[in-house]
Order: C-alpha cells, then structure tokens, then sequence
C-alpha cells in the first residue's frame, strides 16, 4: 500500500494539524451526540416527539446555513477564519448545554449555534482538498486518513460521553466538549494554512447541484444511507435500555466499537477506490448496510449486537471515506459545495430520522425504527446502482 505509506510515514506540519483538528471536532461531536437523545428525554425531560423534532429542526437549520457558507466560502471566503468562527459557536453551544435545561432555548438558540459549528467539518475537508491539490497529493486517500481519524474520535467519543454523563452529570460531559473546540481553535489558528481561492478553468464547465443527474442521484443515495444511520444513533440507546433492558453503557460501547472497525475500512477503502472505483466500493458499503438493518430487526443479545458493529463499520466506513471525495469528484472546482452538498446529504438524512424515529417510536415501537431503516437501506441500494463510476 505505497500510497497509504506515504501518507503515514512523511507527515507534513501541516498535514498533522489537519488530523489534530479533525480528530478534535470528532471528540466534540461524539461527546454531544450519542447521548443527545437520552439528554433531552431524561434530563430535558420532553416525550420521544419532541426529542426527534429536535433532530429534525436542528438538520434543517443545518442545511441551510451550511449551504449557504459553501457558497460563500467557493467564492470569496477565506476557509480558516470561516472554521475559526464555527468552532467559537461550537464553544458556546458546549455551556449553552451544560447550563441549560429549556427546551425551546435549546431548539432555537441551541440549534442556531450547533449549524454553524457543525459547518466547521465540511470546511475543513474543503480547505484539505484544497490543500491537498496544491501539494499534489492524492486528495481521496489524504480524506480518508482524515475520516478515520473522526472515527478514532467516536472510538473514545461515546465511551467516555456515557461515562462523564452517568458519573458526573451532563454538565460535564458538555463542558469536556467545550474543552476540545477551544484545543480546534488554537490548533486552526496557529497551524492550518490560509490559502488563496483556486484559479478557475474556464474550459472546465461548472456543474451544477441538481442539474446534473450524477450529483443528483449520489445526493439521493448519500441521504438514504446517512438516514438509516442517523435513526439508528437516535433510536439505539433508547432500545437498548427501553426495550431490551440492557445496560445503558452498552450503547457507548457499541457507539465505539463501530468507530473503532470503521478505521480499517476507510482507510482499505481509500486506498482501493483507484482500483476499482468509487461506485463499486458505495455498492459494497450498502450491501453492508442492508445486511446490518437485518440483523438489528432479528437479534437481540448483547453478543450479537457487538458482532454486528462489523457490518456497521464496512457500511459507514466506506460511506465516510469515500462519499465526499465522490462528490468532490462529480463537482470540480467547486470543494465548498461538493463538500457541504455531501455534509448536507448527512443533515437531510437526520431531517427524515428525526421525524421517523420519533414518529414511529411514539405510534409503534423502538424496534419498528429499524424495520422501516431495513427498508430504506434496500432502497439506497437501487439509488445507488444508477450513479456512475469516477
């Protein structure tokens, strides 16, 4: 693995404050999200609706503001002061969640600032891109070390969210993620580069979002699969302590165990992506998922809900890996977009499992959540059959 080992083995400065950050933003992000669920119903103390409302409106919000500094930032933006302001909202979204306990603060306030910080990710990815051109480094195998080093993140991330939250209450858990986006702060302010807008080829037509039936159809494909995702990490903690009457720690353990099997994987899947391409990976990936959905709605054990992170972990894996470089692909000159567009894909996904998930833990069950993510696996499956090969 020649190309693997050279990004390994030579590290630039560089190129280590891009994974020190992405690392950080994970353990931000994965000391806020697996718990968010059990955060709102036992500690906000709202009903199963209200809490995937919450998902709902805070991937809408997400969506459009996210878009909306994409654009900016593909046309006279400059990417690090942009990831610097987001991961000062992400600061004060961190106490806004350690110190307050109203709903609707949270839902409007809350979700105002977790948009903008969330936006620091696809920015960073589309600074990395960037970067990575103008080094001349192979920009699908540099995005999928930083994808893994995410993934590193969730393997510590939920662990120790669970445990900071059932030891010392959520306040600090909250506060330990307002630690880690004041550490992304310094780190991008010292060390990640501000680099000049890429020169535009005229002879390069601009593709557009939704004109175009390949970025169109990768959106699609993208949305169904990080919507099955996105009920499972709402729904997983609730049934697991809910309904099977398992030990609420398990749902971190399972949280991390994926993460940890996802590393692998991203990175295999960086690396074989120039031999076979992306579109043959992505099929491979939802298959995974299919098969993972299957084994939710059938096993029930703690043994077999461990094994089945395996399946988890090839299906997010690949999907993280790969699927922004896919976009980025499909849409060149245009990283901002591309990269938000596929971080966009991830909050429309959390728009429909937020209103699933809530609506049908309410009417049915907590298992029936995965019966209907079961279903929408096999129809990213067919969505994802019709985009093209890069």
């Amino acid at each position: 693995m020649k190309s693997l080992t050279a990004v390994i083995k030579r590290p630039d400065p560089v190129s280590l404050s891009f994974l020190a950050v992405t690392f950080m933003t994970g353990v931000a992000v994965a000391l806020q999200v697996p718990t968010l669920s059990l955060f709102l119903a036992e500690e906000v103390q709202v009903r199963p609706f209200l809490v995937g409302l919450f998902y709902t409106v805070n991937a809408l919000v997400g969506i459009l503001i996210s878009q909306w500094l994409g654009h900016r930032s593909d046309h006279s933006g400059d990417r690090k002061r942009l990831i610097l302001r987001c991961c000062a909202a992400g600061i004060v979204l961190s106490l806004l969640f350690a110190w307050n306990r109203n709903y609707w603060l949270l839902v409007s306030l809350g979700v105002l600032l977790a948009s903008l910080a969330a936006t620091a990710s696809p920015q960073l990815f589309a600074l990395a891109r960037e970067h990575a051109d103008s080094q001349q480094k192979r920009a699908d195998m540099f995005s999928s070390v930083m994808r893994a080093q995410f993934s590193l993140a969730w393997v510590v991330g939920p662990p120790m969210a669970f445990a900071l939250a059932i030891g010392y209450g959520f306040e600090a858990m909250y506060l330990a993620s307002a630690f880690a986006y004041l550490v992304c702060a310094l780190v991008v302010w010292r060390w990640l580069p501000s680099l000049p807008l890429p020169a535009r080829d005229e002879n390069q037509p601009r593709v557009s979002s939704w004109r175009d039936p390949a970025v169109r159809g990768l959106f699609i494909a993208s949305t169904l699969m990080w919507t099955c995702n996105s009920m499972y990490l709402i729904n997983m903690p609730l049934y697991v302590t809910r309904e099977l009457g398992l030990n609420e720690t398990l749902a971190g353990v399972l949280m991390g165990t994926a993460a940890a099997l996802e590393i692998p994987f991203m990175l295999l899947a960086g690396y074989y992506t120039r031999r076979f391409g992306k579109r043959p990976m992505m099929l491979l990936a939802v298959l995974a998922g299919v098969g993972f959905y299957a084994g939710l709605v059938t096993l029930t054990s703690q043994q077999a809900l461990i094994a089945l992170q395996l399946l988890n972990a090839i299906f997010i894996g690949i999907i993280a890996g790969i699927g922004m470089s896919y976009f980025q692909d499909l849409m060149p000159g245009r990283a901002g977009v591309a990269t938000t567009l596929f971080a966009n894909s991830i909050r429309t996904g959390s728009i429909l499992a937020g209103a699933i998930a809530g609506i049908v833990a309410e009417l049915w069950s907590f298992h029936g959540v995965f019966l209907v993510a079961l279903t929408l696996a096999m129809l990213a499956l067919a969505a994802c059959w019709r985009v093209p090969n890069v």
